[in-house]
C-alpha cells in the first residue's frame, strides 16, 4: 500500500511523530507500517470492542465497562493502568509497545479499544459478531479536547495554532480522519451489526442524575 508520509510543519521544538495515510485516513507512521497485521487481526467471539473518535469519552467508557465486568469492585479495576487492561489495537509506541501484540497475548474474554472509522475496522470483528460499544461526542467539545490532546501528546502531530487546527479538523486532516465521517459511518452500521451506539452527552446526563 502506498503511504504518503509527511512531517508535521509546526514550530514545536519537540520531535513529533510522522504521519501517513491508510486508505485516505491520516494515521501515525507506525500504524501505517503495521497496517496489514492490524487489518488481519483475528477477533474472538467473546471480544468486546470499545470504539470512539479520539477524545469522545473513551477512557470513561472503558472504566465503566471494567467496573460492570467486575461487579463494581474498584480494587479489581485498579489492577493495572488503562492501556494495559484495554489493548489499543492500532496503536504502536516504543514506550508502551504494540496494542496488537498485547491483544494477541491477552486471554479471553478481552476488552479492546479502537479509534478506527468503521470502514477500517478489521473484518474479523464483524465476522465473529463481536459486541461493540461506540460513543459519539458533539463536535465542538470533541474538537477542543482533541486540540489540547494534540498539544500535550508528543505521539501525535503538533496541532499548530487553534485557527490552523480548526481548519484541519473541519476538513478531516487529523489522525483518524473526519469526525463527521467517523460518527456517520458507525451510525449507519449500528443496525446491521452488534453495535451499541451511545452519546457522550447522554452518559453525562445519567451520571448527573445518579449523583
Amino acid at each position: 500500500m502506498a503511504l504518503n508520509k509527511m512531517k508535521d510543519s509546526t514550530s514545536d521544538d519537540t520531535e513529533r511523530v510522522t504521519v501517513g495515510y491508510v486508505k485516505g485516513i491520516l494515521q501515525p507512521t507506525p500504524t501505517c507500517d503495521s497496517w496489514d497485521q492490524i487489518w488481519n487481526f483475528q477477533a474472538k467471539t467473546d471480544d468486546l470492542l470499545i470504539s470512539t473518535y479520539p477524545k469522545a469519552g473513551t477512557t470513561w467508557t472503558q472504566e465503566i465497562v471494567d467496573l460492570i465486568q467486575n461487579e463494581g469492585d474498584i480494587g479489581k479495576s485498579q489492577r493495572a493502568p488503562t492501556h494495559i487492561r484495554f489493548p489499543f489495537i492500532e496503536w504502536i509506541m516504543p514506550s508502551i509497545g504494540s496494542g496488537l501484540e498485547q491483544a494477541n497475548d491477552m486471554p479471553s474474554p478481552r476488552t479492546l479499544k479502537t479509534h478506527l472509522p468503521f470502514h477500517l475496522l478489521p473484518p474479523s470483528f464483524l465476522e465473529k459478531n463481536c459486541k461493540i460499544i461506540y460513543v459519539a461526542r458533539n463536535p465542538k467539545d470533541n474538537m477542543v479536547s482533541y486540540y489540547h490532546f494534540h498539544r500535550m501528546n508528543k505521539a501525535l502531530p503538533a496541532p499548530g495554532t487553534w485557527e490552523e487546527y480548526f481548519e484541519s479538523f473541519l476538513t478531516g486532516k487529523v489522525c483518524w480522519g473526519s469526525w463527521y465521517d467517523h460518527v456517520k459511518g458507525w451510525w449507519k452500521a449500528k443496525d446491521q451489526h452488534n453495535i451499541l451506539y451511545l452519546f457522550y452527552e447522554d452518559m453525562k446526563k445519567v451520571r448527573s442524575c445518579a449523583i
